[in-house]
C-alpha cells in the first residue's frame, strides 16, 4: 500500500498551504495594520483576514461539477498555481487592495484543496486505511500552522519585522505541491472509469497497490457508476459440496456452484431461508428501527460491523489470503503478463469465464473499444473446471441450470460477484460479505484450502455470507437483442458523460447522504472551535504564560505568535492518535465517545466564568479545559466530517455532493467568525460557550442518530447501503 500512501501525503500538502496560511496571516496581520494604519479601520483589517475565506467560498460553489467533468488532479493542479500566484502577489503587495486581491486568490486555492483533497484520497486509498489517509489532511494543516508559526516568530524577533516575507514564503511550499501535482499525482481511478478510461485505470491502480491483478477493483469501480436502482439482500451459506447430506439437500436449482482457480476445487452455495445480522437489519429498517428517530440505515451499517473482531481473525489468516474473501485466490495463481480481459473476449477455451475489461492490447486507445466489457469466452459449462493455466485469479462460479458466477475480492472483507443465468436471461450484480462461519469441526472457514490442498473429514464448515443483489451498472437490455454470447456489459466510455446528472441529487440515497454530509458539517462549525481558539490566548494570558515570556525579554507580539504556536503543537500528537484508530475504531465510534469530552470542556468554561473561583484556579481549570478541547476535537470532530463526507456519495455525483458540503462548511465559518465579536458583546463569554456545549448536545444526538459507520467498508458498497436503507425505510 505504498503508493497509496505516498500518493495521499503528497496530496495533503495542499491542506498543509492552507494552515500555513490561516497561521502566517494571524501573525502578519498584526504589522500590517501598523503599516497602513488600520488600527482605526478594523472593518479593512477583518477583510484581510476574511478574504480568503470569501474566495473558498466563492469557488467551492462550481468546483465539484467542474472536477467531475474535468478531472480531480487538474483542480490539485489549479489549486497549487492559485496558491503560487497568491504567493507572489502577497510578496509585492504595494497597498492594501493589492492584499485584498492576493488573499482572494488565495482563498481560490484554499477552497479547491480543502474541497477536493478528501475526495482525491478516498478514491485512490484501499478501504482498509482511508480513514488513515484521510486524517492526514487535519494532521498536515495542523503541521503547515506550527511550521508558519515558528516561521512567523523567528521573523518577527528581527529588528523589523517584514510582513511580506511572512506572507511571500508561501511560494517555496506551492512550487513543491505544484512539482507533485504535476510530476507525481496520478489522475483517480474511479473518475478514470467514470469517463470509459480503462487503460489508465488500469495503470494507476496497478501503481497505487503495487500489483498487477487489480481485476476486482477495476470490476468494484465499474459498478460503482450506478446511482440509485433496485437492490435486494440476501443470504447464502456456502459449503464444500460433500457437506450436503440428505437433509440439507435442497432443490438443485437453489443450488450456486463455485468454481475456484485450482483444479478440482469447489464450494456449493445456497439460500438462506432465516436471518442474519444483515437481515434483520433490514427487518429492522422496516420497522423503522427500535431506537425512535433513528435513521434506518445507521443499524443497517451496524449489521456490517458487529461480528467485526470476530471475523477478522479469520480473515488475516492463511484460509483467507485476500483479507477474508474465500474467493480470491490471486496470490496463489498470478496471471501471465500476456493476460488480457479485453483480448479473452475472443480467446479459445472450452472453460466457462467472466473477465472484466479493463485494458487494451496493440496500442488500442480506449476510444476504439466498441465491444460488450463483459462476455463470456465458451458455450458448454455444465461439470467443466476452471483451469488455473486460464491465468484468471477471479473466483469461477457456476450453476448447475447454465447459471453462472464470477467474483473478486474488493477489500474489507467484501467480494464482488456476477449471477448469470441462462435459463431465464438474467443477469445480476452481488456484493457478498462473510457474516460468520462454522460447522463439524468448529473451525472457521477451514474448509478454505490452498488449491491442490486436501480437505480433512473432520474440519467440514461453512461460510455464512450476506449479499446485496442488483442489476449490474453497466448493462443494456439493448445488447441482449444483439444475441451475445452469454451476459454482456457495455464499454464504460459509452456511458460516460460530461459532468453530473444533477437529478441524481435526488435519488434517496444521494439524499439521505447528503442530509448527513450538510447536518455534519453545520454542526461541526458551532461546535465552538472558532470560539476556543479566539479565546485561547487571552486564556494563557490569565494563566501568566506572557509575563513569564516578557520576563525573558521578548515582545508582546512575539509572545502571542509562540503562544499560538505551542498550542497548535498539542494537537499534532492527538491527530497521530486519531489516525491509529479511525480505520480500527471507526468514525462514528469516535465521534460519540470525543463530543461528551468537547461538552464537557465547554461546560467547565462556561461554570469559571460565571463564578469567581479566583486568579490561579481559573487560569488552571480554562488552561486545562481549552488544551483538552483542542486535542479531543482533531481526533474526532475535525477531520471526519471531511472524511465521511468524501466517502458516502457515488462516483457520479460525488465531486457535487461534497462541494454543496464544502460550501455549508464555509457559509458556517464565515457565520461563526462575524458573529463571535457580537455575541461576547452581548452574552459574555459564558453565554458563548454554553451556547457551543448546546450544539455539542445537538451534535451527539445527530451522529447517534444519523450517522453510520463506514469504517474498512468500499465506496461503492456504501453507496449501495445508503440507497438499500433509504428505499427500505
Amino acid at each position: 500500500m505504498a503508493g497509496s500512501v505516498l500518493v495521499a501525503i503528497a496530496a495533503s500538502i495542499g491542506n498543509l498551504l492552507q494552515g500555513w496560511d490561516n497561521a502566517t496571516i494571524a501573525g502578519a496581520v498584526l504589522y500590517i495594520k501598523k503599516e497602513f494604519n488600520l488600527e482605526s479601520e478594523p472593518m479593512i483589517e477583518g477583510l484581510i483576514v476574511a478574504t480568503s475565506l470569501i474566495g473558498a467560498t466563492i469557488i467551492t460553489t462550481f468546483s465539484g461539477a467542474v472536477s467531475d467533468s474535468v478531472g480531480r488532479r487538474p483542480m490539485l493542479i489549479a489549486s497549487s498555481i492559485l496558491y503560487f500566484i497568491s504567493g507572489l502577489i502577497m510578496l509585492w503587495s504595494p497597498n492594501v487592495y493589492i492584499l485584498l486581491l492576493a488573499r482572494l486568490i488565495d482563498g481560490f486555492g484554499i477552497g479547491l484543496a480543502v474541497t477536493l483533497v478528501p475526495v482525491y484520497i478516498s478514491e485512490t486509498a484501499p478501504a482498509e486505511i482511508r480513514g488513515l489517509l484521510n486524517t492526514l489532511p487535519q494532521f498536515s494543516g495542523s503541521g503547515g500552522m506550527f511550521l508558519s508559526y515558528c516561521m512567523v516568530f523567528g521573523v518577527s524577533l528581527m529588528p523589523r519585522p517584514e510582513w511580506r516575507t511572512m506572507l511571500g514564503v508561501l511560494v517555496i511550499p506551492s512550487l513543491l505541491y505544484f512539482a507533485l501535482t504535476i510530476f507525481y499525482l496520478p489522475e483517480s481511478p474511479r473518475w478514470l472509469v467514470s469517463k470509459g478510461k480503462m487503460a489508465e485505470a488500469k495503470r494507476v491502480l496497478q501503481g497505487l497497490r503495487g500489483r498487477e491483478d487489480v481485476s476486482g477493483e477495476m470490476a468494484l469501480l465499474v459498478e460503482g457508476l450506478e446511482v440509485g436502482g433496485y437492490t435486494e439482500i440476501e443470504e447464502y451459506i456456502i459449503e464444500p459440496p460433500d457437506a450436503f447430506t440428505e437433509e440439507t439437500e435442497q432443490d438443485d436449482t437453489e443450488k450456486i456452484k463455485l468454481y475456484g482457480p485450482g483444479a478440482g476445487l469447489s464450494w456449493v452455495a445456497r439460500p438462506v431461508k432465516g436471518q442474519s445480522s444483515l437481515a434483520s437489519a433490514v427487518s429492522l429498517v422496516s420497522r423503522q428501527g427500535t431506537v425512535p428517530l433513528m435513521d434506518p440505515i445507521v443499524p443497517l451499517f451496524g449489521s456490517v460491523h458487529e461480528k467485526a473482531p470476530e471475523i477478522l481473525g479469520s480473515m488475516r489468516s492463511t484460509l483467507f489470503p485476500n483479507f477474508g474473501s474465500m474467493f480470491s485466490m490471486a496470490e496463489q495463481h498470478p496471471r501471465p503478463d500476456n493476460w488480457d480481459e479485453e483480448s479473452q473476449r475472443e480467446g479459445e477455451g472450452e472453460g466457462e469465464e467472466v473477465g472484466y475489461g479493463s485494458d487494451n492490447v496493440g496500442g488500442e486507445s480506449d476510444d476504439n473499444l466498441q465491444s460488450p466489457l463483459l462476455s463470456r469466452q465458451a458455450t458448454s459449462m455444465e461439470g467443466k473446471e476452471i483451469s488455473a493455466a486460464q491465468g484468471n485469479s477471479s473466483l469461477f462460479q457456476v450453476g448447475p441450470n447454465g447459471e453462472a458466477v464470477s467474483g473478486m475480492g474488493i477489500g474489507g472483507g467484501w467480494q464482488l460477484a456476477w449471477k448469470w443465468s441462462e435459463a431465464d436471461g438474467e443477469f445480476k450484480r452481488i456484493y457478498l460479505h462473510q457474516e460468520g462461519a462454522g460447522g463439524a469441526g468448529s473451525v472457521r472457514g477451514s474448509f478454505v484450502s490452498v488449491p491442490g490442498g486436501e480437505m480433512p473429514e473432520e474440519s467440514v464448515g461453512y461460510i455464512q455470507a450476506a449479499a446485496l443483489v442488483s442489476q449490474p451498472a453497466l448493462f443494456s437490455k439493448d445488447l441482449m437483442g444483439q444475441n451475445p454470447v452469454g451476459p454482456a456489459m457495455v464499454h464504460p466510455a459509452e456511458t460516460a458523460v460530461k459532468g453530473p446528472k444533477w437529478k441524481d441529487l435526488l435519488e434517496p440515497g444521494v439524499t439521505r447522504a447528503l442530509i448527513v454530509g450538510i447536518g455534519i458539517q453545520i454542526l461541526q462549525q458551532f461546535a465552538g472551535i472558532n470560539g476556543v481558539l479566539y479565546y485561547t490566548p487571552q486564556i494563557l494570558e490569565q494563566a501568566g504564560v506572557d509575563v513569564l515570556l516578557s520576563n525573558i525579554g521578548m515582545s508582546s507580539d512575539s509572545a502571542s505568535i509562540l503562544i499560538s504556536a505551542l498550542t497548535t503543537l498539542l494537537m499534532l500528537p492527538s491527530i497521530g492518535v486519531a489516525m491509529r484508530l479511525m480505520d480500527f475504531s471507526g468514525r462514528r465510534f469516535l465521534l460519540l465517545a470525543t463530543i461528551p469530552i468537547l461538552i464537557a470542556s465547554l461546560i467547565i468554561l462556561v461554570i469559571v466564568n460565571l463564578f469567581d473561583f479566583g486568579t490561579v484556579v481559573h487560569a488552571i481549570l480554562s488552561t486545562i479545559s481549552v488544551i483538552v478541547y483542542f486535542c479531543v476535537f482533531v481526533m474526532g470532530f475535525g477531520p471526519i466530517p471531511n472524511i465521511l463526507c468524501a466517502e458516502i456519495f457515488p462516483t457520479r455525483v460525488r465531486g457535487v455532493c461534497i462541494a454543496i458540503c464544502a460550501l455549508t462548511f464555509w457559509v458556517g465559518d464565515i457565520i461563526v467568525t462575524y458573529t463571535l465579536p457580537m455575541m461576547l458583546n452581548a452574552i459574555g463569554l459564558a453565554g458563548v460557550f454554553g451556547i457551543y456545549a448546546i450544539v455539542c448536545v445537538v451534535a451527539f444526538a445527530f451522529v447517534y442518530l444519523r450517522v453510520p459507520e463506514t469504517k474498512g467498508m468500499p465506496l461503492e458498497v456504501i453507496s449501495e447501503f445508503f440507497a438499500v436503507g433509504a428505499k427500505q425505510a
